[in-house]
């Protein structure tokens, strides 16, 4: 399809121009590859999907946005995902994130804490077929224990610090992408790695402007 070739040339421009940043010079094959696979346009509201292709976030409803696709690309190429592992997602939003993620790992699990959208999102997954992709309604604050370790996380909306849940729900080895910072105004993607000896490695990567986290914000978290 010309129109996800184009989007595919818009992000490998934009990585090699943010490659001093991200660490990357190009994306690797199977990240290219799930972003081929994942019709973006099923996931946009039916006045947008002209834009769909497009390297820009689009609005989805209840103030939330479906990210621009360049960020989608770095987020996941930077988990360095195997196919067998096991992916916690929060902040399910439109189901974009969760579908590129399904083509890479065994199984995603993902938390919305808006139930119209949780919904929507688990209506397109099921319908593209991605059935290794289970959708929860709740606080993406606590993670979700029942499934924990996780060999990635991944945080599509911005916390003031890195909640403490998540980083326990972390496999060692494991690595999680985060923005952090406060709400409306520019964030920091941050890359976690859980050392096999529990040691927690951090690095920021870029700016960025994600929706804020919403939820419990009694949790204690860790401080950035």
């Amino acid at each position: 399809m010309e129109a996800i070739q184009r989007m595919l040339h818009d992000i490998e421009w934009e990585v090699r121009h943010t490659s001093g940043m991200i660490g990357r010079r190009a994306l690797s094959p199977r990240t290219l590859d799930a972003l081929r696979a994942v019709p973006r346009h099923k996931f946009v509201p039916a006045h947008l999907q002209p834009y769909a292709y497009d390297n820009c976030p689009l609005e989805i409803g209840k103030c939330q946005t479906i990210s621009q696709p360049y960020i989608v690309a770095v987020m996941t190429e930077l988990l360095d995902l195997e196919a067998d592992d096991v992916v916690l997602e929060v902040g399910t939003g439109s189901g974009y994130q969760a579908a590129v993620l399904s083509q890479l790992v065994r199984q995603v699990y993902t938390i919305e804490i808006i139930p119209e959208l949780a919904r929507r999102a688990e209506a397109v997954l099921k319908e593209l077929g991605c059935d290794n992709v289970t959708v929860r309604i709740g606080d993406g604050h606590r993670g979700w224990p029942e499934h924990a370790p996780y060999d990635g996380i991944l945080v599509t909306a911005a916390a003031p610090r890195i909640p403490e849940p998540l980083l326990e729900q972390l496999a060692p080895g494991g690595k999680m992408i985060i923005p952090v910072g406060p709400p409306y105004h520019t964030q920091e993607l941050v890359l976690v790695e859980k050392i096999p000896q529990e040691e927690i490695k951090k690095r920021r990567i870029l700016p960025v402007a994600f929706v804020p986290m919403t939820g419990e914000e009694e949790i204690v978290a860790r401080e950035d």
